[in-house]
């Protein structure tokens, strides 16, 4: 099937911004970074990306990890180090959905889980409610909460700096802790027009990935105290984090911050041009209230195709996107993704549901 005005088909990838490759400019810096021994010494390129995401977060100390997964697992074990623990994490959260229970199945820390909202936060009393009574020794301790900006699986929503002063708030008031999974933390920033620094203040740690839209080739940094930092890195060592000529990896993370992070409402408009003229197609719901940064969740239960049948489809013709549920497919836009291609798979989408019409 031709979509395209000129006869051609293309690849357009919407499967995740996990799929970006490395820009020309950071393949030049990991050619030419400064290395050295990560683990018997300090890789100065390293030492340079820690410190500069540690300023860019307001926090004293960061610490590079091969992975988003480490980080949230790495930020959680350290807080709550003392046996039967417990974490307090939302129902749809990365770390329920899609980080195989490693804080309970490798920490033994216990999972209290609650309901996350559409918006990707969780009711504060509901929160509250979950926190175990200190006097009470048939419960586990709670110690920490996690939230996570912006929430994937809640359709790329941001998370707003007064609900997360607010979580920091009940946190400190019961002595527990306040972890962000910012696997995209930098998106949230750009779409509220916040710093990071002031969008994750009231939080101890924050995880950021650098591999998202980014577009680093690998990696996240785990920003906190020093003594937190400390911990993390004994840690990641035995988890098998730590790694040699490591500089290799982070300078790319340094192209990132200076080339990647100004341009993310380029593909934030990409995801509302994208949402704008999906939801007119026949069969297909988006609530346009949900487009906030560069995810896009279709409804697909009105249509003839499950979400497995209609990604098959437009797969066949070159339109790569994920089935999120049974009943809804998820499209990500990146510095890949181009305004003419989000057009150009309008079309191809307009004409697959015109040809199942004859």
């Amino acid at each position: 099937m031709d979509c395209g005005a000129n006869g051609t088909k293309r690849i357009v990838d919407f499967r995740s911004d996990t799929i970006t490759k490395p820009t020309a400019a950071m393949r030049a810096a990991m050619a030419s970074a400064e290395v050295d021994d990560d683990i018997v010494t300090v890789d100065p390129t390293m030492d340079e990306l820690q410190k500069e995401m540690a300023r860019i977060f307001g926090k004293e100390a960061a610490l590079f990890v091969p992975s988003g997964t480490m980080g949230n697992l790495i930020s959680v074990l350290v807080h709550c180090e003392a046996r039967a623990s417990e974490a307090i994490i939302g129902s749809e959260s990365h770390i329920n959905v899609y980080e195989q229970g490693g804080m309970a199945t490798l920490g033994g820390v216990f999972p209290s889980i609650v309901p996350n909202n559409p918006d990707g936060t969780m009711d504060l009393r509901a929160v509250e409610n979950a926190i175990k009574p200190l006097d009470d020794e048939h419960f586990a301790t709670t110690r920490l909460i996690c939230i996570e900006n912006t929430h994937n699986r809640c359709g790329g929503r941001c998370v707003s700096v007064e609900y997360t002063d607010q979580v920091g708030q009940l946190a400190k008031r019961y002595g527990l802790r306040l972890h962000v999974d910012g696997a995209r933390i930098f998106n949230a920033s750009t779409a509220l027009g916040v710093s990071p620094e002031r969008l994750v203040r009231a939080a101890d740690t924050v995880s950021v990935c650098l591999s998202k839209g980014l577009a680093a080739p690998a990696g996240s940094v785990i920003v906190g105290s020093h003594e937190f930092i400390e911990k993390a890195k004994r840690l990641r060592k035995a988890l098998g984090g730590a790694m040699r000529q490591v500089g290799i990896l982070a300078a790319p993370g340094l192209v990132a911050l200076k080339d990647m992070v100004c341009r993310l409402y380029e593909d934030h408009s990409n995801a509302r041009l994208l949402a704008e003229g999906l939801c007119g197609m026949k069969g297909l719901q988006v609530d346009m209230s949900a487009v906030e940064t560069n995810i896009v969740n279709v409804d697909v239960t009105k249509s003839r195709f499950t979400a497995e049948e209609l990604c098959r489809a437009m797969g066949k013709i070159g339109i790569l996107s994920y089935d999120l549920t049974k009943t809804s497919i998820r499209l990500v836009t990146h510095y890949h993704i181009s305004e003419d291609d989000v057009r150009y798979t309008l079309a191809c989408f307009q004409v697959l549901f015109e040809s199942e019409l004859v």
